[in-house]
């Protein structure tokens, strides 16, 4: 044991304590020796050991950050701007809007079955043929019945007096403070059921777009979503309306980002198509998958076709612009007359009995006469007649404040005249010319996209409407030639007309929508309440401005006289200034307001 001793102790010897590398057998000879070389030995090798494992994990660290540092870099301002979005909210949201608003489609189409079944004694698409097998009187009286119901809703239900539609969600979308009030839209959309349901010519789309970016807007409302994030909400509901009333999914996304957003930003694209599929999905477990017209197999007979196509496409302009001016024309009309509002749809509805009384095929949606176009079933006569009296029928229903849209209506007069058209065609050439119904297929999309001023969407909801996609060549050329004419001569859409109506210029733009619509009092600086008050003298010919003035009135005030402020009155004798508009604050909330739209199209 000595001997150990000294051996341990010794410091010549000074590898023996790397000799033993088991830690049980160093500490055994530890106490053995209780020398404290041995553990000063053990603890330089702990040390020596653990540096060596702390430069390999520094090396690996290293290794690591040098591949996935640079991707981290990469990914995370989008990953940040991913979530500053609330994009998984959205994402979430969408599929909840998108079910709500497609059950309440089905409610919507249901309630409108069930009361055309108190008068007609039928709950489906052939509202025509239970319309013949009625005495002439109920189909002359119930849609006054209809009018009058609608007219007292419009009187006690509504502030607005008005039925709402695919114009009004334009308007809450380039509004960004604007919401849609749920209740007023639960009232326009049963104002719609009442008028559908008794016979007033009017589509069903406007009515359920409305419906579902309603309820979009409550969510939003709810989550205190940004105006981005809100109206990408108001477009998810408006593409589940649109596919679950149509059975066209892909026609839903691309008509909410066409007509309401006005643009194809990739942020919006994913909710929306959540919604439209949710919509879709829970409408065909309800319905059925098959499309709204079904139609036989059509083919182009030959290429040379073509230029009787390009023709087609002027005569579908012609029927859109009349069908705009007639409803343009009917609503001036109406309005130079002071008849009391509950009066107004019992008029109309007499008119529209009256007319359905020798020709049910205008009574409402249409859609029982626009298949039997599409067959090819019509002589060259009816379609003519139909064509005039179902574009009387509509603009006397929509004069009358009847709710309703203008989308189906659009598809019945595009199948009709293209189903003239091609009767004719087939007359001159008749070794060139396809059957009818191909012709009219090819209408119902040129019409309905030169009316609603969206040609993409309307392609692709013809294509999902239809099944039928073998004519893809024909119609794309038709529908630009007509929207491209109505565009030349009516400059807009139906809807954005009726927004000009109430003073929104969208069509222009949004630099024109924010000078026009941004007023003085919000971009003014206003005078303290502690100071004394300042009266202007107008004398001083100094440029003034007032409160309720647009910013472009601003504008053109700093441009004309070069200064850099201008003072804000108030009153009408004597002006007091109330405070003062800045250039530089015009300009900055001019510019701010162009960025942030341009950011919005563009993520």
């Amino acid at each position: 044991m000595k001997r150990l001793r000294f051996l341990l102790c010794f410091r010549g010897i000074k590898g023996l304590g790397y000799l033993c590398k088991d830690p049980v057998s160093l500490a055994a000879l530890t106490r053995v020796s209780g020398c404290r070389a041995v553990n000063t030995k053990m603890a330089l090798f702990d040390t020596k050991e653990k540096s060596k494992a702390g430069n390999r994990a520094s090396a690996v660290v290293s290794r690591i950050s040098q591949v996935f540092l640079p991707l981290w870099r990469w990914v995370e301002p989008n990953l940040a701007y991913f979530m500053a979005t609330r994009q998984p909210t959205l994402w979430v949201m969408g599929l909840i809007a998108g079910l709500l608003a497609g059950a309440a489609t089905i409610l919507f189409r249901e309630g409108i079955a069930m009361i055309q079944y108190l008068w007609l004694a039928e709950m489906s698409e052939f509202v025509a043929t239970a319309a013949r097998l009625q005495p002439w009187w109920i189909i002359l009286i119930a849609p006054a019945i209809g009018g009058l119901i609608v007219g007292l809703m419009l009187e006690y239900m509504l502030p607005s007096k008005r039925a709402f539609g695919v114009a009004d969600v334009i308007e809450a979308r380039v509004g960004t403070a604007r919401r849609i009030p749920f209740r007023q839209a639960l009232g326009s959309a049963l104002v719609s059921i009442v008028s559908l349901g008794f016979g007033a010519s009017t589509g069903r789309e406007g009515p359920v777009v409305h419906l579902g970016a309603a309820i979009s807007s409550y969510l939003g409302e709810k989550l205190a979503l940004d105006g981005k994030g809100y109206r990408t909400l108001l477009g998810c509901g408006v593409a589940a309306a649109v596919s679950a009333s149509f059975n066209a999914p892909i026609a839903g996304v691309l008509f909410a980002h066409e007509v309401i957003l006005g643009h194809y930003a990739a942020s919006a694209f994913v909710p929306i198509v959540i919604a439209s599929v949710a919509g879709t999905v829970l409408s065909r477990l309800y319905f059925g998958e098959t499309a709204a017209f079904i139609i036989p197999d059509y083919q182009i007979t030959s290429y040379w076709e073509f230029p009787a196509f390009a023709i087609l496409g002027v005569v579908c302009a012609i029927v859109a612009i009349g069908f705009q001016v007639s409803l343009i024309g009917s609503d001036w009309f109406a309005r130079r007359f002071a008849i009391k509002l509950w009066l107004r749809p019992v008029i109309g509805g007499f008119m529209i009995g009256a007319i359905a009384c020798f020709y049910p095929e205008i009574l409402g949606v249409g859609y029982e006469a626009t298949n039997q176009a599409l067959y090819g079933l019509m002589t060259l006569e009816t379609l003519l007649i139909l064509l005039v009296l179902k574009t009387a029928a509509t603009a006397i229903s929509l004069a009358s404040r009847f709710g309703g849209g203008v989308f189906s209506p659009a598809l019945y007069l595009g199948a009709m005249a293209g189903g003239a058209f091609g009767l004719i065609a087939a007359s001159v050439f008749p070794e060139f010319a396809s059957s009818g119904g191909v012709y009219s297929i090819i209408g119902m999309g040129a019409v309905s996209a030169a009316v609603i001023g969206a040609p993409i969407s309307t392609v692709l909801i013809v294509f999902e409407l239809t099944g039928g996609y073998t004519l893809t060549i024909a119609l794309l050329v038709t529908v630009a030639i007509a929207h491209g004419l109505t565009q030349a001569f009516h400059g807009r859409s139906f809807f954005h007309w009726q927004l000009e109506m109430r003073g929104l210029f969208v069509q222009d733009g949004p630099h024109r929508y924010v000078v026009k619509n941004t007023l003085v009092r919000e971009v003014m600086r206003s005078v303290p309440d502690d100071t004394s008050e300042e009266i202007f003298d107008p004398a001083s010919g100094a440029m003034y401005l007032r409160e309720g003035d647009s910013l472009e009135s601003a504008l053109r005030a700093f441009d004309a006289s070069g200064d850099q402020f201008i003072a804000v009155v108030s009153g009408t004798k004597t002006l007091k200034v109330s405070g003062y508009i800045w250039q530089v604050d015009a300009l900055r909330r001019f510019n701010s307001a162009l960025i942030r739209v341009s950011e919005e199209e563009h993520r």
